[in-house]
C-alpha cells in the first residue's frame, strides 16, 4: 500500500491553507485501549495540533483531542494529552536539523487506519504568510472559473 492510505478517520484541512508542505512522514502512534476505540468510531479532531521533540529525542503529538470513549468508564484517558508518535531514528535525526536551522514545523495532515494500526501522516512544512495564502485563494478562485468556462463550453 502507497504511503498515505487506509481508512481515513480524520483530516486537517486547514494545514495545507497555513503551512507549505514540503516532506511527509508516516508515524504509528502509541496509544491507550479506549482512545483506539474512540479513534475507529471517527471521534478525533487534529486542528490545532502539532508536533514537537522533546529533550529525550522523541517525537510528540501535542493538542490532538480523541474524545473519551463513552463505555470506557474509570479506564477513560485524557482527551488532549501528548502522545508518542514512532519514527525511525535516522528520521528524527533529520527533522532535528531541518526544524532547529530553518524554520520548518511538524503538523499532522491526516490520521487514517493501516493493517489495524493507527497511523499519522506527518507534513515537514514553512508557515505562510498572509499574501502567500491570499495569492493561493487566488489561484484557486482562477482554477475554478476556468475549469468552469470549459465545462460551459462543452455543452
Amino acid at each position: 500500500m502507497p504511503k498515505g492510505q487506509g481508512k481515513t478517520i480524520a483530516q486537517n484541512k486547514k494545514a495545507n491553507h497555513d503551512y507549505a508542505i514540503e516532506e511527509t512522514f508516516e508515524a504509528g502512534i502509541v496509544l491507550k485501549g479506549t482512545e483506539i476505540k474512540s479513534i475507529r468510531n471517527g471521534r478525533v479532531n487534529l486542528k490545532d495540533s502539532h508536533a514537537r521533540i522533546d529533550r529525550n529525542g522523541e517525537v510528540q503529538l501535542i493538542n490532538m483531542h480523541i474524545s473519551e470513549y463513552e463505555q470506557g468508564n474509570r479506564y477513560n484517558h485524557d482527551p488532549t494529552r501528548s502522545r508518542k508518535l514512532l519514527l525511525h531514528r535516522k528520521q528524527i535525526d533529520r527533522l532535528i536539523g531541518l526544524i532547529q536551522q530553518q524554520g520548518y514545523a511538524l503538523v499532522p495532515l491526516k490520521l487514517y487506519i493501516k493493517n489495524g494500526y493507527a497511523k499519522i501522516l506527518l507534513g515537514l512544512g514553512k508557515g505562510k504568510k498572509k499574501y502567500d495564502k491570499r495569492v493561493d485563494l487566488k489561484k484557486k478562485q482562477m482554477k475554478r472559473d476556468i475549469d468552469r468556462a470549459l465545462k460551459d463550453m462543452n455543452r
